[in-house]
């Protein structure tokens, strides 16, 4: 019955995709490695093979070898927004779905759009484009990946704010990492082929420092081959090779959300980044007790709750709300009945003398959660605070 049921959405998955475009990213690991230069060169051979390809959005921060690439190809004009007093030009949307080409270029996906805009995100215009059925060629750094957010801020010190879901690029059917060494990126740096030269020694001393590249040029190199890895997985999956799928083995994931957490961010994303690398699916499991009834809890707790859900959704998890006295209890029941493998909770911090009684959540799950592994997150309140 399984087995049928998986063919069938298998055939539907490959209908769906027929219709939607395609989607190829190009990932670097930080400004100045290429990716624009890259993109512009495709589309310069895809237009040379007769393909109908348009710029949906290229920024080229002035830089004179990008600037020559984008002259002889179509560039679909900007649209201009004046949002209090301040005009600032977005990819127009509709142009490039009332152009319909056959492939889109569009850059810097992480961007988040003004107000006024349809989509909040740029990447999410992207999403329409696909579901319109035109191809899109994109690019962006692999710091702007939304489960990736804390551990950069932790061992770069860098915050970074405009960010994507991991959903988007498991969506890609293409990834390229573009690759550089980092004394080479500081090559192009004082040469002024990255930044105007009053702006090279403050990037030296700050983004662009040594230590900071190696750093985001391994996490780069590793996302990448953790999604060809989601793609042969894939792929063996539909030829029916079920020992390859490595979620099945390893168990889906659980992540255990209170109503009002105060690192909830932090659990998500590593939820997501954990079933990412386990190629399987994952949950976000809000247990409502009596007291946390809709009509009990205060505006900011459900303000804050919905806001959790709404990220766990973009982060590509499916979100469950369960109502019991017990969530300790109804949260193992739902993960031994969902095939979850790793369940993830916050540290509690409950009273000592609740600790010491073995009352607290992750004190129980950790004595009655036999077979599952549970993973009991600490935070860095520092870091955290840091982030509005």
């Amino acid at each position: 019955m399984t087995t049928r049921r998986s063919r069938a959405e298998d055939f539907l998955e490959l209908v769906e995709r027929g219709r939607r475009g395609r989607l190829k990213l190009y990932i670097g690991f930080a400004a100045g490695v290429g990716k624009t230069y890259r993109m512009l060169e495709e589309a310069h051979a895809l237009k040379r093979r007769g393909v109908d390809v348009v710029l949906g959005f290229v920024e080229t921060h002035g830089r004179k070898e990008t600037d020559a690439l984008v002259e002889g190809l179509e560039m679909v004009p900007r649209k201009k927004h004046t949002y209090r007093d301040v005009t600032v030009e977005e990819m127009d949307l509709d142009a490039v779905l009332a152009r319909k080409p056959q492939v889109a270029v569009v850059d810097e996906l992480a961007h988040t759009n003004l107000p006024v805009c349809r989509h909040r995100k740029r990447y999410q215009d992207v999403q329409e484009l696909l579901d319109a059925g035109i191809n899109v060629i994109g690019a962006f750094n692999v710091q702007h990946l939304e489960s990736l957010n804390d551990l950069v801020e932790r061992t770069t010190g860098v915050v970074v704010r405009e960010t994507l879901p991991d959903s988007f690029l498991k969506g890609a059917d293409q990834v390229v990492n573009l690759d550089l060494a980092v004394e080479d990126l500081h090559e192009r740096l004082r040469a002024g082929k990255i930044y105007a030269e009053d702006k090279v020694p403050r990037a030296l001393e700050s983004f662009f420092k040594g230590e900071n590249l190696s750093t985001l040029r391994e996490l780069a190199l590793r996302e990448v081959a953790e999604s060809l890895d989601r793609a042969t997985a894939g792929q063996s999956s539909r030829q029916g090779d079920e020992g390859q799928q490595k979620g099945a083995e390893w168990g889906r994931v659980l992540v255990a959300l209170s109503s009002y957490p105060p690192r909830a961010a932090t659990l998500l994303r590593r939820g997501s980044r954990l079933a990412g690398r386990l190629n399987t699916d994952w949950f976000v499991v809000y247990v409502e007790t009596p007291r946390e009834a809709p009509h009990l809890i205060d505006s900011e707790a459900q303000r804050h709750l919905l806001a959790n859900i709404e990220k766990a959704k973009e982060l590509g998890a499916e979100v469950v709300r369960l109502r019991s006295r017990d969530p300790v209890e109804a949260i193992l029941d739902f993960a031994r009945s969902h095939g979850v493998g790793h369940i993830i909770v916050g540290r509690s911090h409950q009273p000592w003398w609740k600790r010491a009684l073995g009352r607290a959540a992750d004190v129980r799950l950790l004595r009655e959660g036999e077979g599952f592994d549970i993973h009991v997150v600490a935070f860095h309140p520092p870091d955290e605070e840091k982030r509005p």
